[in-house]
């Protein structure tokens, strides 16, 4: 039986309820068993993976595959405070969805349901996958050989949802959505000692204060003003006291590039400043770069002009096309390993994504089904 758009809500709301972290998504992974177990089971095929136990996959048999069409949902949460004041606010204090994965696991419940009922022309698999918020699960899957034989999906599919969107719209561009993100960690070592005299001291506040500047040089001379890059240096701590010159000091940040190249390009230059730093303070200075699995997510140009043009043209579909936005997302990974697209869901709201107010609008939970489905009936009959 296919699922009712009221009941679909109540599946959001109590997913809602019991947001997990990443990795430890068990009561998220029961729930969700749970329902797709409520589902009819003829060409259904549910797999779970002691290597990442959180994880679902669900196999849809074709009638007459040609290809294993995946989708993806990610199902973890953000340690955020809620403050929505909502009847189903989280029930776990100092755990919310405050980036919507409550949407995103409802749609791929409400696609997966669609599919149990009426038997699709190509197989089609279903990840529900933990730990995207951190901890880059699909990248975990991926090595942990998770994607083999028949669980190998041809191309890959997902959504983010989007509160500057209107509710159901779906929004998508070519080339690249998110940004790829990776964390920096400096430390510079010297030699601590009085404030008064410097010359027995080897200072490396003064040295962070360099290299901060040189730095803010990497993008504005070593990356084509055309296309996008960010380097935050977002945290620094040094030292003890007024009177005493710091031994150590750690800076944290982040880098955000739009495609992969980009990004090893402004690691290079990083490595090159933080060599030159501790030649000119004679001086440790130790860089540690960590993407894990959130690569930029680049979407295919063949599929992606399938997706596009199918969405412009499907009825009551609001097609939006949209900018690339600077913000990480761990699918990037996956489309690294298999072609795919991500895309936009609208659930318009005034609160942004990671908002411990975050309301997403429950009307895109239906319209991003419907788009959905749709979208992937006309790419099997392609």
């Amino acid at each position: 039986m296919v699922l009712s758009e009221d009941e679909l809500i109540k599946i959001r709301r109590h997913l809602h309820e019991i947001p997990e972290l990443a990795l430890h998504e068990t009561e998220t992974h029961s729930y969700l068993l749970d329902v797709i177990k409520s589902f009819k089971q003829d060409y259904l095929e549910i797999r779970e993976d002691a290597k990442l136990p959180t994880a679902l996959f669900v196999l849809v048999k074709g009638t007459d595959p040609q290809r294993t069409v995946g989708y993806r949902t990610d199902i973890d949460a953000l340690p955020v405070e809620e403050q929505t004041g909502l009847p189903y606010a989280s029930k776990h204090p100092g755990k919310m969805h405050a980036c919507g994965h409550d949407i995103h696991m409802t749609v791929a419940l409400g696609v997966l349901n669609y599919f149990s009922e009426h038997q699709p022309k190509d197989n089609v698999l279903f990840f529900f996958q933990p730990a995207e918020e951190n901890d880059y699960g699909g990248k975990r899957a991926y090595e942990d050989g998770l994607f083999s034989g028949k669980w190998r999906p041809d191309e890959f599919y997902g959504l983010h949802d989007n509160p500057d969107l209107p509710a159901g719209a779906i929004g998508c561009r070519m080339g690249t959505l998110f940004a790829g993100t990776t964390e920096v960690n400096i430390d510079l070592v010297g030699k601590g000692g009085h404030a008064a005299y410097p010359q027995d001291a080897n200072d490396t506040v003064v040295a962070a204060a360099a290299l901060i500047m040189q730095v803010q040089t990497i993008i504005s001379r070593s990356i084509d003003p055309i296309q996008s890059g960010v380097v935050t240096l977002g945290k620094i701590s040094g030292g003890e006291i007024r009177n005493v010159i710091a031994g150590h000091t750690r800076i944290e940040g982040t880098i955000r590039g739009l495609t992969q190249t980009m990004i090893e390009q402004i690691d290079d230059r990083l490595r090159d400043v933080c060599e030159g730093i501790a030649r000119s303070y004679n001086m440790d200075v130790n860089l540690e770069l960590n993407q894990g699995g959130y690569f930029p997510v680049e979407n295919n140009p063949e599929l992606t002009k399938f997706f596009i043009d199918y969405m412009k043209g499907a009825e009551g579909v609001n097609f939006i096309e949209t900018a690339p936005a600077m913000t990480g997302e761990d699918f990037g990974y996956l489309l690294s390993k298999f072609p795919g697209t991500m895309f936009w869901l609208g659930v318009e709201d005034d609160a942004q994504l990671h908002s411990a107010n975050l309301t997403p609008n429950e009307d895109a939970i239906k319209r991003g089904i419907d788009a959905i489905t749709g979208f992937m009936e006309a790419r099997m009959n392609k």
